[in-house]
């Protein structure tokens, strides 16, 4: 996997445009996004390593208007939930990706983003894609552009910049369960050995360490977002070979268990660390208030993916210059086996920006921003 010289070419010049604006635009008054997490929110760091996790080639990014329709690296067709909820929030540009080489100076007042696809919780999350980038090194990585602020504004400036102007969004957790407990064959020893219960703890245990981490790094606004019902994506009902109207279960158990604990980690850090505001993006109920009512929602349907192939939901090979694409693609919730599409992605970003407890709580993103 993995693209031409071309698109590489094309990929780069459209990163730097992006951050050339930030740079001419960088300032302190707007607020700035630091994004860490998984494909969900990847804006193109994977580009910059050996991976077999890429979504550099076209018609990745088909919609996306930024790079004029050319593949940056996000998994979608077009914007990101984080790209979108930046938007929303007035910040001038998308936080450029940190391995990017003009992500520096002044590029930084806008936020960073260190996601990256196949990333997990979990160190050893996606070793199957050889390279990723998962959350502990994701906060190391913010760990130096700590210190490139305090560089560039002066430490009490840019401490304040930090705690009152920036949110950290984490969306990670999905490849977890996907690209690890739930990996077929491959996974099977591990499920021996350690229980669904024994497995969410240890998941539980290590974002405490990182979400901690970046609290002593000066981080105070935070959303964290849960795990999607990932029983209903194309790739599983694929390879499970079920119904256009059901969710494979076990994937979804794992899910909603680990999002009670999540919830309940989140409240612990809300008491415990001063100063500190942690909202959770319930994205399990948005997604599968999505799924269940897409007509609702404008789609045609909530099962087959826009672009990919094999099997009626088109769920087993990624999207790619030889994959199948669909007509419409705002018609879809899910570009490709995965991920889900720009429409769906626009859809949840309104809801957690801007919307009530019941998909972000206590507080939504714009209230947070606020503080």
């Amino acid at each position: 996997m993995g693209s031409g010289r071309s698109n590489f070419a094309v990929m780069t010049v459209a990163v730097v445009m992006l951050s050339v604006f930030a740079v001419c635009r960088g300032d302190l008054k707007r607020g700035a996004s630091y994004v860490f997490g998984d494909s969900l929110v990847d804006s193109g760091n994977n580009n910059y390593f050996q991976t077999l996790s890429k979504a550099d080639t076209r018609p990745n990014g088909i919609d996306f208007k930024a790079s004029g329709g050319s593949p940056t690296g996000r998994f979608t067709n077009g914007r990101t939930i984080a790209d979108i909820s930046g938007e929303l929030l007035g910040q001038i540009s998308y936080a450029p990706p940190f391995l990017a080489p003009n992500t520096t100076g002044s590029v930084l007042l806008n936020g960073v983003n260190y996601a990256s696809g196949g990333g997990g919780i979990l160190n050893g999350t996606g070793k199957l894609f050889v390279n990723r980038l998962g959350l502990d090194i994701q906060v190391d990585y913010f760990n130096q552009t700590r210190k490139q602020l305090d560089d560039l504004l002066g430490k009490a400036k840019a401490k304040q910049f930090l705690t009152e102007k920036s949110i950290f969004s984490i969306t990670i957790g999905s490849n977890d369960f996907l690209n690890n407990y739930l990996l077929p064959v491959v996974s099977t020893g591990t499920r021996i050995s350690e229980s669904p219960d024994n497995f969410i703890k240890d998941l539980i245990a290590n974002l405490k360490i990182q979400l901690t981490r970046l609290y002593t790094l000066d981080a105070r606004k935070f959303v964290v977002a849960n795990v999607g019902p990932i029983g209903c994506i194309p790739y599983q009902k694929t390879i499970n070979n079920i119904a256009e109207n059901e969710c494979v279960s076990l994937p979804n158990q794992l899910a909603k268990q680990y999002n009670g604990q999540l919830r309940e980690l989140l409240a612990e850090l809300n008491d415990n660390l001063p100063g500190a505001k942690f909202c959770l993006a319930n994205v399990y109920d948005l997604v599968y208030e999505l799924i269940n009512n897409y007509e609702h929602y404008g789609f045609n349907t909530a099962s087959q993916a826009c672009c990919g192939n094999g099997g009626i939901y088109r769920g087993l090979i990624p999207c790619g210059p030889t994959t199948t694409m669909c007509e419409d693609r705002s018609k879809h919730v899910f570009w490709d086996p995965y991920h889900p599409s720009e429409a769906s992605n626009l859809l949840m970003a309104k809801y957690i920006v801007d919307g009530d407890t019941n998909y972000i709580s206590p507080i939504n993103l714009r209230k947070l921003l606020s503080l």
